[in-house]
Formats: C-alpha cells, structure tokens, sequence
C-alpha cells in the first residue's frame, strides 16, 4: 500500500476506533506518521496488541510508523461516576473525597490522595478540561473536600481535575508512570511523552531511566503548566522533542495567551533542531460529526504554518466515528498548505545557532543554501545518529529530505519529525559509490528524476560513521 506524502506529520491516537488492524492499515496510507498509545486510558495488554498491530503492518508496507508511549503523568483525575454520569447542578455543593467509591451527584472520588491537604479555601477546581468548575469551601486535611459548584453540568468517569491554583505535591513520574515506562520501553517505543512537566530535572530523570535500560527511545516534554512556561527554554534545551498540550494549557492559563505561547514555542524548537508537535482540540468536532468547523480547519492550517514538524490528533480518531474521515481532513489541510502558503527555507531566530566550529552544523547550514539556490528537489543524508535529519529539517527545505540510516531504530523514530523519509542502508562502499547508489536507489523508487539536482551529505570514511563532513550536489543521470 503506498503512503499519501506530505511534510507536516500527523500523530494519531490509537483506541477503539483504529486499533483494528485493517481500518489502522488504511490511517496510515492516508497520512498517519506516528501512532501514539494513551497510557491514561486502557490496560498493558491493549496497548501491547496495538504495538503487535502496528509492527505488523510496518513489515507488510513500505511504511516506518513510529510509538509514541504518552505516560499519564501526575495527571489527576476523578473516578468511576454512577451511569450516564452524574448533573451538578450551578450552586450546589459536593464533597471530593479520597475514598474509592462510585460518584454521584453528592460525592465524588479523586484518585490523588494528598488533595485535601495541598488544596485551601476559595481555590478553582476545574473538571472535564475546565468545562465543570468548582470552588473549595473547606477542606478536613484528611479525606475530604466540600466544595460548591460554580459552573455545572454532566461529569462522568474518569474526567481529568485541574488545579490552577494550588502546588501540587505529585512527583513527576508516578509509580503507575514508571510501570508503563518500562512497559513501552521493553516493547520497543521510539518515543516517551511526560506529562505536565514542571522543569529539566523531570526530563533528565526520565532520560536516566531509559538509558539504564539501554534503549534509545527519546523523550517528548509536554508543555501543560505554567511552570513548564516558566521554565521553557532549560526544558527544550534538555529534552528530545516537545508537545504544546494546548487543553490542559489553556486550562491552567489564561486561555488566550496560549495562540502566542504555541508560536514562540514553535519557534525556539526550529531554533534548536528539536521537534515540536501541536496538541489537543485540532479537529475536535469531527469526534461525532464527519465535517470540522471551519475555525478547526484554520486551527490545523495556522499550525502547519507556525511550523510545527507534526500535528496530533486525540479522541477524533482514538473514539471517535470517523477516524478515516478525519485522518483524510488533515492530510488533505497539510498538503493544501505545504502546496500554496507554506514558508520554505524560513530562517531561524537565532544566527549564532549554526556554530561554524561544527562542522556538521556548517555542512547542514550549506546543503539548505545549496539546495535552495539550485532549487534542488532532494537532500539525500546519511547519517548513524539521526542528527543530521533533525537539523536539516528544521529549516523547513522545499526540498524532499531522504534519510538512509544503518540504524534500524531511527527509520522509525524520524518518523516524528517534518519532512523526513527514511531508508535502510547497511552497504558502505566509498563516498562516491555510496551517493550514487543511494540516488540510483531514489530513482527505483520513482522519488527523483532524471534531470533533477540532488545534495548528497555524508561523513568521510563512511565506514566510521563520523558526524557530516562532505556535501556533493549531483544531477540525477
């Protein structure tokens, strides 16, 4: 089956509605680059069958879908509520309790034990990203809260809790967090993503525990609370990628500082070479209905504008209706885009980034000169780490960026990041033969033509597998 092509990936949810391997087959031909694993909602083994699912496919197409395991983090949520959900009703009062029961409009249960002694009187409680708010009236320190219900309406199980308010005493990585770490680390995921990060450290601490492991999976940090903001430059500057989780954001924050927030986001990760992903509520509607809103498709269109490597869907595909509808929606906004407005070769903020003392930086920084002056139609990298693709894809080229990599794990990984397709290649001849065996592989695969310019980066010898320091820009014979 052959996939649809784009440069803006789209990351997918994977649950009830896509988890059957056909109907995941056909999201994937249609544009989804990555699939990403919930880990707030199923059990291991449901995620294990979907990893099984997607490494099936994988090996039956001509396609490098990568995981990415999202961990629930210190996210709080409430429990089981009775059927059909409980209606709390504008002013009256409700307890919150640690006591596992089943909700109802006079109780409900919280899954944080240490609530009632971090909250204080007069603080917001927001349920159901913000959509349900209450006000704490006083609390007993011990099990329960009462509090009173500012804006009501249905609340059913499992809803997540926001506390705008209030210091959390959560660690970063719960127990339940590092069980489903080692989980998607033994079951091969190329990414991690850690929620409601506060600061580096929670990131080094993540990145410690996969290396123990030896595994090369890479760190995604969740951008969902003010802290995070605080910190944003020491977080991007630590992790491997990052994720704007726009609904938990504009519920901790003013809601509209989060549009400004999305773009100086954007841009610090170009800056740096890091992928950066736009989260939450891109196609919301289309959960139950086959038709988005026209605000959702400027939404979609002003991300792949601001630049983001990947645009992520949730419920919409995750549990929603029409999960092909959907995936066929935002490939066909992301092609539309990248064909009529999208700023190519858009320069980054920071000149002093490229660092000329690296050579690799300099050979990068030539090769997206080079192929915007000859108007080349290809950059062909090879390269061991994957560090050539991030920094090359992050001056956004109009031009294919084609990846040819000895190490199995990054044909997937890159998946994640803009523009980037990539090969298997374990045959080092000579930098000459190489090149022209990896153009002649291009041409086989109908992905250049004959007449076309084509920048070749590489490290010479290539048997060392150095970092990039040769370019040679070829027309294809």
């Amino acid at each position: 089956m052959e996939k649809l092509k784009k440069r803006t990936k789209i990351v997918a949810t994977i649950g009830p509605a896509s988890a059957n391997k056909e109907v995941l087959t056909r999201l994937i031909a249609k544009g989804v680059d990555v699939c990403r694993l919930n880990f707030s909602h199923g059990a291991q083994e449901d995620h294990l069958k979907v990893i099984n699912t997607i490494n099936e496919i994988n090996q039956e197409n001509p396609f490098n879908v990568g995981i990415l395991a999202d961990l629930q983090g210190p996210k709080i949520r409430i429990g089981k509520m009775k059927e059909g959900g409980a209606i709390l009703v504008n002013g009256s009062r409700v307890e919150i309790t640690t006591q596992e029961k089943i909700g109802d409009e006079n109780s409900i249960y919280i899954t944080y034990q240490n609530f009632p002694n971090d909250v204080k009187e007069n603080e917001v409680i927001l349920l159901d990203d913000g959509k349900l708010q209450l006000r704490v009236i006083s609390t007993n320190r011990k099990d329960t809260v009462t509090c009173t219900v500012v804006h009501g309406g249905i609340l059913t199980s499992r809803k997540g809790v926001n506390l705008p308010n209030t210091k959390v005493s959560i660690p970063s990585l719960t127990e339940e967090d590092l069980d489903n770490l080692d989980f998607a680390l033994d079951h091969g995921a190329d990414w991690i993503a850690m929620s409601f990060v506060r600061s580096a450290d929670d990131i080094i601490q993540c990145k410690e525990i996969i290396a123990k492991k030896g595994s090369q999976a890479k760190v995604i940090a969740k951008i969902e609370k003010p802290e995070a903001i605080e910190n944003i430059d020491a977080i991007i500057a630590e992790t491997d990628a990052i994720m704007v989780a726009r609904g938990d954001l504009g519920v901790e924050l003013p809601m509209e500082e989060v549009p400004g927030l999305q773009k100086i986001i954007v841009q610090k990760c170009r800056d740096l070479s890091k992928p950066v992903i736009i989260a939450t509520q891109m196609l919301e509607t289309m959960t139950t209905t086959p038709r988005p809103t026209r605000a959702e498709v400027n939404d979609v269109a002003n991300s792949v504008l601001d630049g983001a490597d990947a645009v992520m869907l949730s419920g919409e595909t995750s549990v929603g209706e029409f999960p092909e509808i959907v995936i066929e929606t935002m490939a066909k906004i992301i092609t539309h885009v990248e064909s009529t407005s999208y700023p190519y070769y858009s320069d980054k903020e920071n000149g002093e980034s490229v660092n000329i003392t690296k050579v690799a930086d300099a050979i990068c920084n030539s090769s997206i000169f080079l192929a915007e002056k000859t108007n080349a139609s290809a950059i062909v990298a090879m390269t061991s780490s994957g560090y050539t693709a991030l920094e090359i894809a992050s001056f956004r080229p109009n031009a294919d960026i084609y990846v040819f990599t000895g190490n199995k794990k990054l044909l997937t990984t890159l998946s994640l990041v803009w523009g980037v397709q990539t090969f298997i290649y374990d045959k080092f001849e000579s930098t000459d033969g190489t090149i022209q065996d990896v153009n002649d592989l291009l041409k086989e695969h109908k992905l250049v033509n004959p007449g076309q310019i084509v920048i070749n980066t590489s490290s010479t010898p290539l048997h060392a597998k150095g970092r990039t320091n040769t370019i040679r820009v070829s027309e294809v014979q």
